[in-house]
């Protein structure tokens, strides 16, 4: 695997809806040599759910990764930490690509 950046979380808070919602992304390695997406997401406090899509390479990994980033972002979801950091240490405000 390379250095590349592979943890993602959102959250989108609404108290006027009483929402309060995270999303979670990370890119790991399996035992098989394949490298697995695992999304988690639910309700903030509770342990919600969790998928996970297995891949030959991680270059479509992270392509899947960042096209699933873009569509939270649209939907008013915002990155509160990104590779165990937050948006501001790690450099990232809000970039999209």
């Amino acid at each position: 695997m390379t250095q590349q950046c592979s943890n993602l979380y959102f959250q989108r808070i609404d108290p006027s809806r009483n929402m309060a919602r995270y999303y979670a992304l990370s890119i790991q390695p399996t035992l098989f040599g394949e490298i697995s997406l695992i999304r988690a997401w639910g309700r903030i406090g509770t342990r919600g759910q969790e998928m996970s899509h297995h891949f030959a390479s991680e270059a479509d990994a992270i392509a899947i990764l960042l096209q699933i980033a873009r569509r939270k972002r649209a939907k008013g979801y915002v990155a509160k930490a990104i590779c165990g950091k937050s948006p501001e240490e790690a450099g990232v405000v809000a970039q999209d690509r």
